[in-house]
């Protein structure tokens, strides 16, 4: 397959007191879903921003590669990732209704993306901002259109958030927690209908979540994040075939099996919660909520491999 995303050492950092993102490596190919796993607060919405090129201004971005395609998006300008945002490269933001601009209606920020990156007519650009609201199954397109965000509910929102990412065709899509905020019918209906428009489309898919139940279901692959580094990454049938990671393990066992517990027990955790990592950070990050954690934990990591792919780092093989 042809790789259309390739991340290798990524370092996100704010001032001189947190590194977001700590050199992770990634890669998403042509019709392949890639899912960035992790609990809040890991760094997967900052590693998203950072491949588009979105990050605040006191963050400090690097890496050994960052290309799309062709594109050595380090080498960019802000003119010329403004010219691959919106068209080869696009994103859909965690919140619809922060994201969609509350003065203008949904025709008109619709349209705006095919003119600027197109050239067509506001007419032209409407008919496919129609074609496309259609196609992820909102009815009375034309109507819609003409209305405001504050006038749709949360799953219409987001669905028009979908087909803007789309007004272009992108090769690339990152999905950052698409789901988030959506009754559970909702979700389903959203997680259908990228399946299906990727297959149709043949996109490459970076999809970013917490919820393990939706990577089992639609990803090709799986990069599991904590403090922001990846801790393992693999085939998602090896990944949950065997986890490795006592991290991994550990959210595996907070997924509540219907009728595989008592009434009277609590349900899985992982005590504790993600730390603040400075730039000059070494060990392992999960050591102070890891079981099996040791004194060598507070020392450099080693990257283990497994079989077709799976790869994690840990001290203790077979953790």
């Amino acid at each position: 397959m042809t790789t259309v995303l390739e991340v290798s050492n990524l370092r996100v950092t704010f001032g001189t007191s947190v590194a977001a993102v700590r050199d992770i490596s990634l890669s998403v190919a042509r019709g392949e879903t890639h899912c960035l796993v992790g609990e809040s607060g890991c760094g997967k919405s900052v590693t998203a921003l950072a491949i588009m090129g979105l990050l605040a201004r006191n963050a400090h971005r690097s890496a050994g590669v960052l290309r799309f395609h062709d594109h050595d998006l380090t080498r960019l300008n802000e003119r010329g990732m403004a010219r691959l945002r919106g068209d080869k490269l696009a994103m859909i933001f965690q919140e619809p209704m922060t994201s969609l601009n509350p003065a203008y209606t949904i025709g008109s920020q619709m349209a705006e993306v095919l003119e600027r990156h197109r050239g067509v007519s506001r007419a032209a650009a409407l008919d496919r901002a129609a074609e496309l609201l259609a196609r992820v199954g909102i009815t009375a397109p034309g109507m819609r259109l003409k209305q405001y965000p504050h006038q749709l509910s949360g799953g219409l929102r987001q669905r028009v958030m979908i087909s803007m990412a789309l007004m272009c065709e992108p090769e690339l899509l990152i999905a950052d927690e698409p789901t988030t905020a959506l009754d559970v019918t909702i979700q389903a209906q959203i997680l259908r209908l990228l399946q299906s428009l990727q297959r149709e489309l043949g996109l490459a898919l970076l999809l970013i979540t917490h919820d393990l139940g939706i990577v089992a279901r639609v990803a090709d692959r799986v990069s599991v994040m904590y403090a922001g580094k990846i801790v393992e990454s693999g085939p998602t049938a090896a990944l949950f075939s065997a986890p490795s990671h006592p991290y991994t393990r550990g959210l595996l066992r907070c997924i509540p099996v219907p009728g595989s517990g008592r009434r009277d027990e609590p349900l899985g955790s992982i005590p504790g919660v993600v730390p603040r990592i400075a730039p000059d950070f070494v060990g392992c990050a999960f050591r102070d909520r890891c079981d099996h954690a040791i004194p060598s934990c507070s020392r450099i990591v080693p990257l283990r491999f497994g079989t077709s792919g799976h790869e994690y780092l840990c001290r203790l093989e077979g953790a």
